[in-house]
């Protein structure tokens, strides 16, 4: 079992700035592929970013490409979201997510442990 513990939700201006950090704790060892997703009410959860093992490679959403970027700390177990330029549309409960695949996946269905969420709030 891996257990994820998303933080640094929060409301903010547009064009203000947050960062989320997705802690993980478990059966950590091995290093896996980490992904933030996020959701608003009546919609699918989407992919926002991904990062790989060793955070050598990324994947971004064209939504927040230039403006959003992850990273990486393995010896800290934690993942980040640097969350730049926010705007409206970026509303919505984020969450951090682990795959067992060893690839830059963008489904949900290709994530096996989620946190809880984190709500963001963007106003404009």
């Amino acid at each position: 079992q891996v257990q994820l513990v998303e933080s640094g939700g929060g409301l903010v201006q547009a064009g203000g700035s947050l960062r989320l950090s997705c802690a993980a704790s478990g059966r950590t060892s091995g290093r896996k592929v980490m992904g933030w997703f996020r959701q608003t009410p009546g919609k699918e959860r989407e992919v926002v970013a991904v990062i790989s093992r060793n955070g050598g490679n990324t994947y971004y959403a064209d939504s927040v490409k230039g403006r959003f970027t992850i990273s990486r700390d393995n010896a800290k177990n934690t993942v980040y979201l640097q969350m730049n330029s926010l705007k409206p549309e970026d509303t919505a409960v984020y969450y951090c997510a682990t795959t067992v695949l060893n690839q830059l996946a963008v489904r949900t269905d290709d994530y096996n442990y989620w946190g809880q969420g984190t709500q963001v709030t963007v106003s404009s």
